[in-house]
């Protein structure tokens, strides 16, 4: 649809063109490897694990690296490794979460303090962005899976809660509970998917133009560049007439 949101019901994250592939891949690694030490690190024993190694596949990441990323769970190389979410507001009041793996949460809180308030912010509690989101698990197959109504049929016997349809794709959810479960079976009907996620779906969008956008998207480009953020959500809904305008 013309000016649909880029940033509707999916995380904030930059393309591949502008976004350097070893940041990309030390995150992803960081996913692997907090997933692996706090369960199994065999991803058919361990869901959250199986999620991130896939995630990780869809994004290019060599095995080597994955392996590597597993064993320093195992070698209690990240025990000071520690998740935790800041919430807070941007431009035009549109809500934001930022997820962080960090070993220092002192630095990491202050940085992102820091950027929300040069960009126009104000970072809140905890709780303060969540309750206008959704915690939920995304499954995203590509067009050529399949038609809408064998993807339907297909959700409905893996016990999805929702499928969108487009031309782009289907993008399935589910509960963050049933992730693992329905992830295996929507696989066995329909072939590996183009990536899988734990993702925060917002309720609703608020709109944000003109400098407002301007300033949001300068913050959540901020917010995705630092060492310490693994993912930024919102509930913004900024066109794409808009993000053209700000873009570069």
């Amino acid at each position: 649809m013309a000016g649909h949101s880029k940033f509707k019901n999916i995380q904030f994250r930059k393309g591949a063109q502008d976004k350097k592939r070893s940041k990309l891949f030390s995150k992803l690694s960081r996913d692997i490897t907090i997933a692996a030490k706090q369960g199994l690190p065999d991803p058919t024993a361990n869901a959250r694990l199986r999620l991130a190694i896939a995630t990780a596949r869809t994004e290019s990441m060599p095995r080597e690296n994955i392996e590597r990323a597993i064993k320093k769970a195992l070698g209690g190389e990240t025990d000071s490794l520690e998740e935790i979410r800041y919430e807070g507001r941007g431009p035009g009041g549109v809500a934001i979460i930022v997820e962080t793996l960090t070993d220092n949460r002192n630095r990491a809180a202050a940085n992102i303090r820091m950027l929300f308030s040069k960009y126009g912010g104000a970072m809140g509690e905890t709780n303060s962005a969540a309750f206008m989101f959704d915690r939920l698990g995304q499954i995203v197959y590509p067009a050529s899976a399949g038609s809408e109504d064998a993807v339907m049929e297909a959700v409905i016997e893996a016990g999805a809660e929702d499928v969108e349809s487009d031309d782009e794709g289907h993008t399935l959810y589910t509960s963050f509970e049933a992730m693992g479960e329905v992830t295996d079976a929507i696989t066995a009907a329909l072939g590996d998917p183009k990536s899988t996620g734990i993702i925060w779906r917002a309720k609703s969008e608020t709109p944000v133009e003109g400098d407002g956008a301007a300033s949001l998207m300068k913050l959540l480009d901020a917010l995705d560049d630092d060492d310490d953020v693994q993912n930024v959500w919102t509930n913004a809904d900024i066109s794409d007439e808009e993000m053209a305008r700000h873009s570069g």
